[in-house]
């Protein structure tokens, strides 16, 4: 064999044992990737910790004090599908976002709007529902008021939930009106009861629930919503494979129309209301 054969087949070794070594190092931190993700942590836990807040039908209490609703209904069968058992932890809609980058809980299951400015703090799954933002009126203090510009006036309140998409569609759609918030929804309902404030906002089906519930003092003002925005599970970000299985899971069961079903039954009948106090 001649020199230059000889630095050939070096060169080639070499290459071979620089490609190699690569790969194992590459399969090493594909191996940790794998091994940090939360769908991971969740399997090794044995439990899927499900950050969620109150909102009617998506989340709310039973007369024995079990927590039911739309999102309760998929954070379940999510759990079930992986495996593992559920733990729902309540936070404050406006600390969320933060309760889950500190790690409180593995996913955010509760009507969360995919915003761009959500989506620098956290990951989104692909969307597995569409909601929208609905106004509901108190009947004295807004009689007339039949558009969103008609609210749209310094002499008008309206309430919402902080933190909400409602609270930014508020503060879009009616910047020129008083906007009073609060930590809970009941309390911002029970204001528009009050006749503290004009109107409420909130997603849909809310505001036509409440409507329904107390027809001499409140109406809507507008018919169906205004706004319409994905809905989507909320990681933290960088987890690849967790957003993967989520994203693999809502392809599945939109595919068997299990969404479709457990979406009519919260949102389009009334058949639940028993259920609730």
């Amino acid at each position: 064999m001649e020199i230059g054969d000889i630095k050939r087949l070096r060169f080639i070794c070499a290459c071979i044992f620089i490609i190699l070594t690569a790969s194992g190092c590459g399969q090493e931190q594909r191996q940790d990737i794998v091994a940090e993700s939360t769908m991971e942590q969740v399997l090794k836990r044995g439990v899927l910790r499900v950050g969620m807040s109150t909102f009617v039908p998506w989340a709310m209490k039973d007369k024995q004090g079990n927590l039911i609703g739309f999102e309760i209904d998929v954070a379940k069968r999510l759990a079930s599908d992986m495996g593992v058992k559920v733990e729902f932890i309540p936070t404050k809609w406006s600390g969320i976002i933060p309760a889950l980058l500190t790690g409180r809980f593995d996913v955010i299951i509760g009507g969360m709007g995919i915003r761009p400015e959500r989506n620098i703090k956290v990951n989104f799954s692909n969307p597995y529902d569409y909601t929208g933002m609905s106004i509901v009126a108190n009947s004295k203090l807004a009689h007339g008021l039949n558009s969103m510009d008609a609210f749209n006036k310094p002499s008008v309140k309206i309430s919402a939930r902080i933190g909400t998409t409602a609270a930014s569609a508020a503060k879009k759609y009616c910047p020129k009106a008083q906007l009073k918030l609060f930590d809970d929804e009941s309390q911002a309902v029970q204001e528009l009861l009050n006749a503290r404030v004009h109107a409420l906002i909130a997603s849909a089906p809310l505001p036509a629930f409440q409507a329904l519930e107390y027809p001499k003092r409140l109406f809507l003002p507008l018919k169906g919503n205004f706004t319409r925005e994905p809905i989507g599970f909320a990681v933290k970000k960088g987890d690849i494979d967790t957003l993967n299985y989520l994203n693999s899971w809502i392809t599945v069961v939109n595919a068997e129309g299990w969404l479709s079903g457990r979406k009519h039954y919260w949102f389009a009948t009334n058949e639940w209301q028993g259920l609730v106090k």
